[in-house]
C-alpha cells in the first residue's frame, strides 16, 4: 500500500513538472513571436514612413567648392542620384567616394531635410609639376605629368572637361620639380623628403619674396644632397640650402640689385655658402627675358552651386 502511494505521488510530480516546462516553453515562444513581430512590423513601418518615403527623396544636390572643379563632376564623384532617399543615404560612403580624388583636400557631406544633400569641398591647388617618362607602344617615351600642392600631396592634373574655367597657371608655366624618386609619387599621398619639402616651401613663398616679379621659377632640382638648385626663366642658376629659405631670398635680392647697378646679370649663385657667396655673372651684352607676374595662391572663397 505504501509503495503504491509513493508511485502515485512520483507520477503526479513528473506530470506537474512537465506541465510547467510546457507552459514555460510556450510562454517563451509566444514572447519571441511577439518580439519578432514587433521588430518586423517596426522595420516595415520604418521603411514605409522613412526610408521609402518619397517625401525624403533627394531633389537637390547642393555643391559648394572654393576652386574650379565643375559641380557636375563633383556630383559624379559623389555617386548620388536625385530620387534616392535622403535618410537612407550612407553619408560615410559618399564622403569616402569623394575623398578618393586626390584633387580634394577636405570633404563635408550633410543632409538638409527634407530633400537636399549638401556637399562642401576644398580643392588642392597645384604648385609644382613632376614629369615622369613612360614607355609608349611605339618604343618611345611619353611624359606623365603629376601635380603637387603646397603640402606635397601628389595628384593628377584635372581634365579640362572637369573644370568650370581654364587653368590660369598652365602646365608649361608651373615650375618643374626634378630629381625625385619616382617611386615616391603616389596619388593622394604627400612627398616627405626634406629636399622636396624645401622646394615646396620656396615655390609657395616665392610670390611674396623679394625676388617676386624679377625672375620666374622654371625648374627646381632636388637631386643634389642637402641643397636645391633653382633655374630661372632668365637663365640664372641659384643654389639654396634646405633651411632659412627666406634669408637666402633676401641675399639673392641684394646680389640682384648689385648686378642692376653695375649693368650685369646673374648667371649662377650658391646661396648655400653662408660667407663670400660665389657669384658668376652673365656677359653684359646678354639680356635675360622679362619675368612674368608671379603666381599667387588664389583667395579661397566657397562657391555655391
Amino acid at each position: 500500500m505504501h509503495v503504491l502511494d509513493v508511485k502515485l505521488r512520483s507520477d503526479q510530480v513528473r506530470k506537474t513538472r512537465l506541465r510547467l516546462v510546457v507552459m514555460g516553453g510556450g510562454a517563451l515562444c509566444g514572447t519571441a513571436l511577439v518580439v519578432c513581430g514587433l521588430w518586423l512590423g517596426g522595420a516595415w513601418l520604418l521603411n514605409q514612413l522613412v526610408y521609402q518615403n518619397q517625401a525624403f527623396a533627394i531633389r537637390t544636390i547642393e555643391v559648394q567648392t572654393d576652386g574650379v572643379i565643375a559641380p557636375d563632376q563633383l556630383r559624379r564623384w559623389a555617386n548620388v542620384r536625385p530620387g534616392q532617399n535622403l535618410l537612407a543615404l550612407d553619408l560615410a560612403r559618399v564622403k569616402r567616394d569623394l575623398q578618393m580624388s586626390p584633387a580634394l583636400a577636405t570633404v563635408t557631406v550633410e543632409r538638409i531635410l527634407p530633400k537636399t544633400l549638401r556637399i562642401r569641398v576644398t580643392e588642392r591647388e597645384p604648385l609644382l609639376q613632376v614629369s615622369v617618362p613612360k614607355a609608349n607602344a611605339q618604343g618611345g617615351l611619353d611624359a606623365t605629368i603629376f601635380h603637387l600642392d603646397e603640402n606635397g600631396v601628389v595628384m593628377f592634373p584635372l581634365d579640362p572637361r572637369q573644370r568650370t574655367k581654364p587653368f590660369l597657371q598652365p602646365d608649361e608655366t608651373l615650375p618643374l620639380l626634378s630629381g625625385l624618386n619616382f617611386a615616391d609619387l603616389k596619388p593622394g599621398q604627400p612627398i616627405n623628403s626634406p629636399a622636396a619639402q624645401a622646394a615646396l616651401k620656396l615655390a609657395s613663398e616665392f610670390a611674396y619674396s623679394p625676388m617676386a616679379g624679377l625672375v620666374d621659377l622654371k625648374r627646381i632640382d632636388v637631386s643634389v644632397p642637402d641643397v636645391i638648385v633653382v633655374t630661372t626663366g632668365q637663365g640664372s642658376e641659384v643654389t639654396f640650402a634646405l633651411e632659412n629659405i627666406d634669408q637666402q631670398m633676401r641675399r639673392w635680392r641684394q646680389i640682384h640689385d648689385l648686378g642692376q647697378r653695375t649693368h650685369r646679370n646673374v648667371a649662377s649663385i650658391d646661396l648655400a655658402v653662408s660667407n663670400n657667396v660665389p657669384v658668376r655673372w652673365l656677359e653684359a651684352k646678354v639680356t635675360p627675358p622679362p619675368a612674368k607676374l608671379p603666381k599667387t595662391t588664389r583667395n579661397r572663397r566657397p562657391r555655391n552651386v
